[in-house]
């Protein structure tokens, strides 16, 4: 079908020939331009002087010699203007910070007040009466309440009536806010859009030399829908002057249906309003047309893109022709996996691709070096300090340029140092990028200045590496750009405003960049948005995400005016939303042949999962040709396959083995207890060596608890040792405990025992807990004062034999011992413990069961302790003790002896049981070193909290 833009021009030529150079033609947006142009040069087939194209808002800009303000310099009038208002009311000043939010919405009414030549005195006079009803007529029935106050439902009881005064009030100044606002702005020089087509609508005549700029010619208007009273009374003056023509491109099938919500605003300009329109009386292409239509279901947001190749095919090898196929983003969120979709071969040959819409700063790598500035100067503002998170994160950027040897060093000696937060200064010493980056602002007029000297920096590095890529290029300019900008407009008025405003100020700014990607806007395969679609057509039309909810939207935005005035007065409501959407999907449909429509089924916080109900409306009514498919995506569970590693034949394995055979290797008892629970554990962590990155967090995790707690202990008893502990001793030392706490929380977190540092947040918490735990070991220990301690952290070493193919093997073992004291003649082996280990055993088969459920790690580990300290020492009857913090003082499974069916491990019961234990040990090492597999065990809970998890399949 021929497209509108071709009607147009043909009629145009048609009429004005080559007095078309003195016509102004007008669109909504800038697009179509380039597309008329190209049938004109069609149609005229040679060289000739092209008409004047413009955006309405550049046209009706052209009637003033006033500049059109942006929304900053907007907002800072508008602040200190109420500011100057609150002061009159002897009120407190709002700060900028909090009057951001409020200022956006302010300045939205007020441009839609003047787009819609609403008198705003009245307005605010009519909102102030009804908010004073509201407050006043409590007399009334709850169900007559209820109608007046509909306004008030999202404020509860309480702050009902001070809320309703503090609208009163500001409603009160809004006449007077709004009339010094556009004064102030008129003075400098300034006019809003809105304030523009105030003044050009009063009566265009006044501006004769605006007009008579096309005496010779005609102002054309194209494609216009939805108008503003402005404009409607602007468009309605010209029509009357004969200076303008309209061409509006509407179908029968919803213009002349009063229930079609599509031809809502066509019917108003055409019916009420009596503008005319130049293709009137047009025959249906929405009823005479060929129209096929394919709906595509699909399960997930960015299956919505993936399922375009399968859309597109035959356009990637034949998308040469203007107007060919066009992706509608109706979820523009969708541009990136579009992208990543779309190959940029077919067959070998390129795919001609085109993309409207802009690539987002806030997606590129760019914003994200932006933003990790302005969010580390906030912390150093705070605190002269920055996050580790945030340094590591501007370490490991891709535009820093830092070499890796420089990056792994600088992480290497964080992580040693265990430091969440790193000191400003000395990352000012690092100099280079370091110095311009992490440079503190001293003065709101050096945030823009600053950032500027760190892009200017990285740019030079990328360009001088020769590493800058075309896109990261132009994103870099436009940014520069953009700051430029804001510093020009920033300079007169962010004086007195405070850093971290000014901050948040140029993040949202930066947020709302885009720059265009290249590409033919005429030709192959289009991608864009719905408002771009605006006057152009396409045999092929894709629209992703077509969700109810997105088109139409489901909200018009925030606004002070509720909806019962916004129909009152004429302003734009939601159904006129639904309007808009109907009609830019039913004019894209009119003239094209394949339609197809993809939308999300899935329900999450961003969509409903249904369809959009316009997509409803066609099935039942337009008797379009539909196809439906649907994308399920199956959801496969891999089966299980248990994996074993195997020692045999495998030569690294066998040497690592052999190692611990050998004594070049050392057994710990927590690697025993790992084999034990899970063998495929002790593979992955003692023969690969695959261990677990070290992270830095604020978070204290609980193996750290423990370490804090046993260097508490080994400080506090390392003075008293040296004679007999008694009761009264302990009681003595309690009140050094706080100090000895700090000492083994800098000793562990930081590697400093003598670290002088400030403590906060979760870190006073964490010393807290060590010094509730501190106070149980000591009440049981006073309890079994007197006694003598022999040692504390003392290393032990003891070699285990074993039958191995037919010979004797042995290994060396080793570890710390927390604690040795003498009772009453009996040595004691102390273990403490923070986590959830038990004191109750079944038997010793079980301890060493990997397919069991009743491993005790506490117990094997202790008795190792025992029988290498009695290896060591060449004592008998030690006596094994372990100190659970969490349950010690409780009467049912509190104590320090291991229990087994009722019975205590001690005296004769523990010696019985410590041959049993080293034959079952020998056992394991046998196993150990001498079965054909590692694999995991078959008692999930035993690996419930493994590293390796993934690993090993389950």
């Amino acid at each position: 079908m021929k497209p509108f833009l071709q009607e147009v021009a043909e009629d145009l030529v048609a009429k004005f020939g080559n007095q078309l150079e003195n016509c102004a033609i007008v669109f909504n947006n800038k697009r179509p331009a380039a597309y008329l142009q190209k049938h004109f040069a069609d149609l005229i087939g040679k060289p000739f002087f092209s008409p004047s194209f413009f955006t309405i808002q550049e046209f009706f800009a052209c009637s003033t010699s006033y500049k059109i303000a942006d929304f900053y310099l907007q907002f800072f009038t508008l602040h200190r203007i109420y500011n100057q208002l609150l002061a009159e009311e002897k009120l407190e000043t709002i700060s900028s910070h909090k009057f951001f939010p409020l200022a956006k919405i302010i300045l939205s009414d007020f441009n839609q007040i003047d787009a819609d030549l609403v008198d705003a005195e009245k307005l605010y006079r009519d909102l102030e009466d009804i908010s004073v009803i509201n407050k006043e007529f409590d007399y009334l029935s709850p169900e007559q309440y209820e109608f007046l106050s509909q306004f008030w439902t999202s404020y509860s009881e309480g702050k009902h009536k001070k809320q309703q005064e503090l609208f009163i009030k500001m409603w009160r100044r809004m006449p007077k806010l709004y009339h010094k606002f556009h004064a102030t702005l008129k003075e400098q020089g300034y006019l809003t859009n809105g304030s523009v087509y105030r003044h050009l609508a009063d009566d265009i005549t006044n501006h004769q030399e605006f007009i008579s700029n096309f005496d010779k010619g005609k102002v054309v208007f194209v494609g216009f829908n939805a108008l503003s009273s402005a404009e409607a009374k602007i468009f309605t003056q010209l029509q009357e002057a004969d200076r303008a023509i309209f061409y509006f491109d509407a179908d029968t099938y919803y213009l002349d249906d009063a229930s079609q919500e599509a031809g809502l605003f066509l019917r108003k300009n055409l019916n009420q309003i009596g503008l005319k329109n130049v293709f009137a009386n047009q025959e249906s292409l929405m009823k005479t047309g060929e129209h096929h239509v394919n709906v595509f279901k699909v399960q997930g947001q960015s299956a919505q893109a993936k399922i375009l190749n399968n859309i597109l095919e035959e356009d990637y090898t034949d998308a040469e022709s203007v107007g060919k196929t066009v992706v509608v983003l109706a979820d523009e969120s969708l541009l990136i996996p579009t992208l990543q979709t779309i190959p940029t071969t077919f067959n070998g040959s390129a795919i001609d691709l085109n993309v409207t819409m802009g690539f987002a700063l806030s997606t590129s790598s760019i914003f994200g070096l932006v933003d990790l500035w302005l969010t580390s100067q906030l912390e150093i503002l705070q605190a002269d300090k920055v996050t580790y998170k945030n340094v590591e994160a501007f370490l490991t950027h891709p535009l820093t340029g830092l070499t890796q040897k420089m990056r792994d060093k600088i992480l290497t000696a964080l992580l040693e140092e265990n430091k969440v937060e790193i000191d400003h200064k000395r990352l000012l010493r690092q100099s280079g990028l370091f110095e311009a980056f992490y440079k503190k602002i001293d003065n709101p007029q050096h945030v823009v200045t600053n950032l500027l000297d760190v892009l200017d920096f990285v740019l030079t590095r990328l360009s001088n590496a020769k590493t800058l890529k075309k896109i990261d290029a132009e994103l870099f300019v436009k940014t520069i750009q953009e700051l430029n900008r804001l510093h020009d407009t920033f300079s007169n008025h962010i004086g007195k405003e405070e850093i971290p405003f000014v901050i948040y100020l140029v993040q949202k700014s930066l947020q709302a960049i885009a720059v265009p990607l290249s590409g033919d806007p005429l030709n192959g395969i289009q991608v864009m948005g719905l408002l771009e679609t605006r006057n152009l057509n396409f045999d092929k039309v894709v629209i992703l995400g077509f969700n109810e909810g997105i088109i139409p939207k489901s909200s018009i935005g925030n606004s002070f005016i509720p909806d019962s005035i916004r129909r009152v007065y004429g302003l734009p409501v939601l159904e006129n939303l639904d309007a808009i959407s109907s009609y830019m999907v039913y004019r894209l449909m009119q003239r094209a042949k394949n339609i197809n429509f993809v939308y999300n089924s899935l329900t999450d916080e961003s969509t409903s999962g249904e369809a959009s109900r316009i997509l409803k409306q066609l099935e039942y009514e337009s008797g379009f040709e539909f196809t439906y498919n649907e994308l399920n995506l199956d959801v496969k569970t891999e089966s299980f396959k248990e994996v074993q590693i195997e020692k045999t034949g495998n030569a690294f394995i066998q040497e690592t083995l052999q190692k611990y055979l050998d004594k070049k290797k050392i057994l710990s008892p927590s690697a025993l207890t790992q084999y034990i629970s899970n063998p495929i554990d002790f593979f992955f962590n003692y023969i690969a060596g695959i261990k677990e990155p070290k992270e830095i967090s604020a978070v204290v995790e609980a193996n750290e608890i423990g370490s804090i707690l046993h260097k508490v202990m080994e400080y506090f008893y390392q003075d008293l040792r040296q004679s007999e502990i008694t009761a009264e001793r302990i009681n003595e030392q309690i009140k050094n405990v706080p100090k000895l706490i700090q000492k083994a929380f800098n000793a562990v977190m930081f590697k400093h025992p003598d670290l002088v540092m400030e403590y906060k947040g979760m870190q006073k918490v964490i010393l807290a807990i060590v010094d509730a735990y501190v106070n149980i070991i000591l009440n049981q220990d006073i309890s079994q004062a007197p006694f003598t301690i022999i040692s504390l952290e003392q290393k032990v070493e003891a070699v285990i034999s074993f039958p191995l193919n037919g010979k004797e093997e042995s290994v060396k073992i080793f570890g710390y011992i927390d604690r040795v004291d003498v009772k009453d003649g009996v040595t004691k082996i102390v273990d403490y413990k923070t986590g959830s280990d038990k004191l109750a055993f079944k038997d010793v088969d079980e301890l060493f069961n990997s397919d069991g459920k009743h491993i005790n790690k506490a117990l094997i580990q202790t008795l190792l302790y025992t029988f290498a300290y009695e290896q060591f020492s060449g004592k008998t009857c030690v006596e094994p003790n372990l100190y659970i913090v969490k349950t010690m003082n409780d009467p049912a499974f509190g104590g320090v002896w291991f229990r087994s069916n009722r019975q205590v491990l001690r005296g004769d019961f523990l010696e019985e049981i410590k041959p049993i234990f080293l034959a079952k040990l020998k056992e394991k090492l046998a196993e150990l070193f001498g079965s054909p597999y590692f694999k995991a065990s078959e008692i999930p809970d035993n690996y419930k909290y493994s590293i390796y998890k993934t690993l090993f399949g389950k």
